[in-house]
């Protein structure tokens, strides 16, 4: 390695820039190299009883990595198994029923070469991305995926720039291309990512959520006003639910009206819940997603809503920090 230049800031900008004008060309161009290859990819992966299995060496093993997981989390179970690893015992992962999408830019990875004749035995359906057309890989692959790029954004042309960003954009259109003919919904995404905040928010419900129970601060109309400020002290939500012996929800006494009849100079002493509720409260149904409660909080500007079941009977409250907690909000 020869003495490094002095920094030049401009260079490095002007090298970053050449980098992404290779790289964008590299892609732009993968478009027309696609056909049959790519469509019998989907068509095998769709078609496939066992998992998408993915193998590659060096940076074709890392780019592998991240499409497998890409792969599994938009609805095609996949896993990425090292081709070395493979040849001492990993090989067992891999079933009749399975795909192989084997990624080598070269296409004469030593290491695929190895397993390569136990995969035909198998009767897998193996898938070569690779930038060689007439390469080892590509012959012996029952389908091939065109990788190739005109040149390595490296000003070397050596160290895989470009081509690793290619077979990254073709495992997402693969993924892409899966999900659209498999129907995949928001809904498929979140429940493949519930520690997520999309996961949150369409697999969390407001029943899972809500407070329910003893720790709802129930009143009567009849209730006294002092007796229905203990019971909201003792519950602790800011609020006094006025129900029927039914659990009909009548409506709400809230801190904010508390403060409004004070100032009011009301006789408080003088009152009951019937007389100093709010009518009509905001209510939501149980089997609702949170994040729906949260637009609704959000619409009216309020802190809590009553929640009901099928019958409108209140069978909960749900506050702003009950779904913050929760990370909905």
């Amino acid at each position: 390695m020869t003495s490094p230049m002095p920094f030049d800031p401009q260079r490095a900008l002007a090298l970053a820039a050449q980098t992404f004008e290779i790289e964008a060309d590299a892609l732009r161009a993968l478009t027309a190299r696609q056909g049959e290859g790519f469509t019998g990819a989907v068509q095998a992966m769709l078609a496939c009883r066992g998992r998408v299995v993915v193998m590659g060496m060096g940076k074709s093993g890392h780019v592998g990595r991240k499409i497998a997981a890409t792969l599994a989390s938009t609805g095609t179970p996949a896993f990425f198994v090292h081709p070395a690893e493979a040849s001492h015992g990993d090989l067992g992962m891999v079933t009749s029923g399975d795909v192989v999408l084997a990624i080598s830019n070269s296409g004469e990875s030593d290491e695929l070469a190895a397993i390569l004749p136990t995969l035909r035995r198998l009767g897998v359906t193996v898938v070569a991305m690779t930038g060689k057309p007439a390469s080892m890989l590509a012959r012996h692959a029952d389908l091939v995926i065109s990788s190739a790029v005109d040149q390595e954004a490296c000003p070397l042309n050596l160290a895989p720039t470009a081509s690793t960003t290619a077979q990254m954009a073709l495992g997402d259109a693969l993924a892409v291309a899966l999900l659209d003919a498999r129907g995949f919904r928001e809904e498929d995404f979140a429940r493949s990512h519930p520690g997520g905040a999309l996961g949150r928010k369409l697999l969390v419900h407001v029943a899972d959520l809500m407070r329910h129970g003893d720790a709802l601060p129930l009143v009567r109309e009849d209730t006294a006003f002092i007796p229905m400020m203990r019971e909201m002290s003792a519950k602790g939500l800011g609020a006094a639910v006025v129900v029927d012996g039914a659990m009909n929800v009548l409506g709400i006494f809230t801190d904010g009206d508390l403060r409004r009849q004070v100032e009011k100079g009301a006789d408080l002493r003088a009152l009951n819940a019937g007389a100093v509720m709010h009518r009509g409260p905001k209510t939501i149904r149980d089997d609702a997603l949170a994040a729906a409660a949260a637009e609704l909080m959000e619409a009216h500007r309020i802190t809590s809503v009553l929640v009901v079941d099928g019958a409108a009977k209140l069978v909960g409250v749900l506050t702003i920090g009950d779904l913050m907690r929760a990370k909905v909000v």
